[in-house]
């Protein structure tokens, strides 16, 4: 066996299973689920339309590489919303279409990677746990850079030693953030790239959440961070995009990867190995979904109206505010926050993610250690009778009434 493999650690939601084993919540209350990042609004008709109209696809093997036509609706679409050069982005050589952002991240470290002795790949703690799985697995160290509070919840680059620079192979960035949802602005990419190209080492940027945002102004990407400085060959930069979040299907398992024309000839290389081809059917709706931008519109409204309502009832009961993106809120706990998760679900039985379980103690803390990851994924109805039950469950906590025994 693999020796790396007894490196990784459990999963967050295995750790949450485990966490909630034998505690019974109240019989008269619905659970609530607001764990999992996993988009509840109604998949676009154009994209059920796609599949229906493409099924002769399943008498074909798709390429690696995907379709002319999914390429190009990519490039197209990533030229248009990160406002790129004309025809700087080719569909055939800094496109690569792949089965979701979560297999992709994990893929990329394990072709980029030369796994000396000294190899170090850096990423954002808390963190998407994929990072570290992929850098472990590639034989490399994950080296963790805290974003809490004191740094708006953004990497401290000043704060990184240049001896772990050197030995930096690879840098997982992610923006609008998970599970923060602090987006990374121009500026900071741009001091990215700088140190990218001193260094000579990758960026990966995942960008996932990128279509999720509050105030009507688009995050920047990394590529259009590149395009800015005129690094219009996207040099040692990748940005990983998925349709899961975006058009509400995560269960298409549908993304790409683009950039650097030279990582993704290795990486399309790479792929064709392991045999992930993404089926013609999901082709062809991707196609189509990239091609479309008034579901994403309505999708974002639906995300913001949600924000709205949960924020106001939860008032002044918590500090927790407005992300710049994303679906998730990080929300401070009054206690610790495995304990806080324990006793919210014991007495409300609404189910939301310890923040100590997206991060390391790296640096002399644990950076997500009082928090926890609420995600709102779920109907506006839900979402707002979750933020009922939490607001309740802060007041009578503040009240100094002492929560219910967790069970075990």
């Amino acid at each position: 066996m693999n020796p790396d493999l007894e490196k990784l650690q459990p999963y967050p939601f295995e750790k949450l299973a485990n966490l909630k084993a034998g505690i019974v919540p109240p019989a008269d209350l619905n659970h609530i689920a607001l764990s999992i990042g996993e988009p509840k609004h109604a998949a676009p008709k154009l994209i059920y339309d796609a599949i229906t109209n493409n099924m002769s696809g399943l008498s074909v093997y798709p390429l690696t590489a995907g379709s002319g036509e999914l390429r190009t609706a990519i490039a197209q679409w990533a030229t248009r919303r990160f406002q790129l050069k004309e025809k700087s982005l080719d569909p055939e050589r800094n496109i690569l279409p792949v089965n979701g952002s979560r297999e992709a991240i994990f893929a990329f470290a394990q072709c980029v990677v030369n796994p000396v002795s000294d190899a170090l790949v850096l990423m954002p703690n808390p963190f998407y746990q994929i990072y570290e799985g992929a850098t472990l697995l590639a034989g490399a160290q994950p080296y963790f850079l805290n974003t809490t509070k004191e740094t708006d919840f953004l990497p401290d680059l000043s704060a990184v030693r240049e001896e772990i620079w050197d030995n930096c192979q690879l840098m997982y960035i992610c923006s609008p953030g998970n599970p923060t949802g602090k987006v990374y602005d121009l500026n900071l990419l741009e001091k990215l790239l700088q140190l990218s190209e001193k260094f000579n080492f990758v960026l990966a940027s995942d960008e996932c959440y990128s279509e999720i945002y509050f105030d009507e102004t688009p995050p920047p990407g990394l590529l259009q961070a590149c395009a800015a400085v005129g690094l219009n060959d996207y040099q040692r930069c990748i940005v990983f995009h998925s349709l899961s979040k975006r058009s509400s299907v995560p269960g298409m398992r549908s993304g790409f990867v683009a950039g650097d024309a030279t990582l993704i000839e290795r990486f399309r290389l790479f792929r064709t190995y392991h045999g992930s081809a993404m089926s013609p059917l999901v082709q062809a709706a991707s196609t189509r979904a990239w091609q479309d931008e008034t579901h994403v519109v309505e999708n974002r409204k639906l995300y913001q109206e949600k924000f709205a309502r949960v924020l106001s009832i939860l008032g002044n009961s918590s500090t927790v505010t407005r992300p710049d993106g994303a679906f998730y809120l990080w929300m401070p706990t009054p206690y610790d926050d495995v304990a806080f998760t324990k006793d919210l679900y014991h007495q409300c039985n609404v189910t939301v993610l310890p923040g100590s379980f997206m991060s390391r103690r790296a640096h002399g803390i644990n950076p997500g250690a009082g928090y926890v990851r609420i995600a709102l994924v779920d109907s506006i109805e839900v979402c707002e009778e979750a933020a009922q039950r939490v607001k309740n469950f802060l007041r009578s906590h503040v009240k100094g009434e002492q929560p219910v025994a967790s069970g075990n």
